[in-house]
């Protein structure tokens, strides 16, 4: 394996650890794999994630982040094609309609299971380990390197070490152990599926809707094969609940409050009506993380929901995390000094994700509003959608983001905190 990067010198980085398996530590991996650089995953949980998660949105600004590191393909063939998004007021009505930018490709919805199977196989091709029932507890850096602790009393050593291990991560209390904590948005998410078909492109799955009902915030959208619809609610939930809390509630329960939540609004009535309680998921704190003073410390940096989780709302969640993933083995490629290379990733990542995160807090306060603020967002927003919320004004610097592999990174002189690319 080459050692040298394209500045033409040699580079110090050859192995990294990475500590979390969940999506962007793969992605990771991957994109590691194709700078030149070894990679090893540990992950806590002692099986994979098979089967496990919800669905989500991948942008195409992820999508292209995705490509870059050989999963175009892979992922054009599971879950289904964003058609255009839909804004209504809870009782049917349009207020707006996003129908994307037409030189971009279409985002895709798709079940957490399905790309984390994606990426199972790409790992076990390119021959990348992945190690499960690590759960880091310490890590001890030297002079070459940096060695990773683990619960069950093993170790391992490589150049850096990587978190991509989630909003609780163990990594970032390392690098900081004043470093703030996941927030809780007052949110809390339920969804699945309900074989209620919507009339037209709906149910045939060429749209997605987002509704700000009466007394919660509702999004729909049909399956693809017409077979029904898949839906979720984020329910105001001032104190957030443990894991444990949400399943001593039930299922059946929590269906029984969506509909008691959704019974004025149209059509989520009608599709709570007919929902199949055995597909529900729960999710119990939407969380968002707050801006993190410390991205790295020696040898150590974070990538992905560990430092930059922004809320569901934003839709931006897995794109950005697997854009920082590529973007971080761009700068380790160019970079001799994981050093200067850790500082060039932060300058290119912090103002981009810091920027989604916010505006994606702006909506979670809508989602929390009241009645009052709901009402009000239906007087303004269609006003706002033909003016400063057009697709092109925000979608544009969102969506149409692009990695250039090819082209250098290099550092900026003087203090060492920015970067750029050449």
């Amino acid at each position: 394996m080459s050692t040298t990067g394209n500045t033409g010198t040699t580079r110090t980085t050859k192995k990294a650890l990475i500590i979390g398996g969940g999506i962007a530590g793969p992605v990771m991996a991957l994109a590691l794999r194709k700078a030149g650089i070894e990679a090893e995953i540990f992950e806590a949980y002692r099986t994979s994630a098979e089967g496990i998660g919800g669905t989500f949105m991948i942008a195409p600004n992820g999508l292209g982040a995705l490509a870059l590191v050989g999963l175009g393909a892979d992922v054009d063939r599971i879950g289904q094609p964003v058609g255009p998004m839909v804004i209504e007021d809870g009782k049917g009505g349009v207020l707006a309609e996003f129908t994307g930018l037409a030189d971009l490709p279409r985002g895709r919805l798709m079940r957490r299971a399905e790309l984390y199977e994606v990426l199972q196989r790409r790992l076990g091709e390119t021959g990348i380990a992945i190690h499960y029932g690590k759960r880091l507890v310490g890590a001890e850096e030297g002079a070459d390197g940096i060695t990773a602790r683990f619960a069950d009393g093993s170790s391992a050593t490589g150049d850096l070490l990587i978190g991509t291990d989630g909003t609780g991560s163990t990594v970032r209390t390392l690098i900081d152990p004043a470093a703030p904590a996941a927030q809780y948005t007052g949110l809390l998410g339920i969804g699945g599926y309900s074989s209620y078909r919507l009339p037209g492109r709906a149910g045939r799955g060429e749209s997605v809707h987002f509704a700000n009902g009466a007394r919660a915030f509702f999004g729909y959208w049909g399956l693809a094969d017409g077979s029904g619809t898949a839906w979720f609610s984020n329910i105001p939930q001032p104190e957030p609940l443990t894991p444990e809390k949400v399943r001593a509630v039930g299922m059946t329960e929590w269906l029984r409050r969506c509909r008691e939540l959704h019974a004025e609004d149209l059509p989520a009535r009608e599709v709570l009506r007919m929902a199949d309680v055995e597909t529900m998921e729960t999710f119990p704190r939407l969380e968002i993380m707050p801006s993190v003073p410390h991205w790295y410390r020696g040898r150590m940096v974070l990538v992905g929901d560990s430092v930059h989780a922004p809320s569901n709302s934003s839709g931006q969640g897995v794109s950005l995390a697997v854009e920082s993933a590529v973007e971080l083995a761009r700068c380790l490629r160019d970079l001799p000094d994981h050093t200067a290379a850790f500082a060039a990733y932060e300058a290119m990542r912090r103002p981009r994700v810091e920027k989604i995160a916010a505006d994606a807090a702006r909506t979670n306060n809508q989602k929390t509003s009241g009645a009052v603020g709901r009402m009000v967002f239906k007087l303004v927003a269609p006003i706002a959608m033909r003016t400063f919320m057009s697709p092109e004004k925000m979608l544009r610097p969102v969506h149409g983001y692009r990695i250039d592999w090819d082209r250098r990174v290099t550092p900026l002189p003087g203090t060492g905190r920015h970067g750029r690319a050449a």
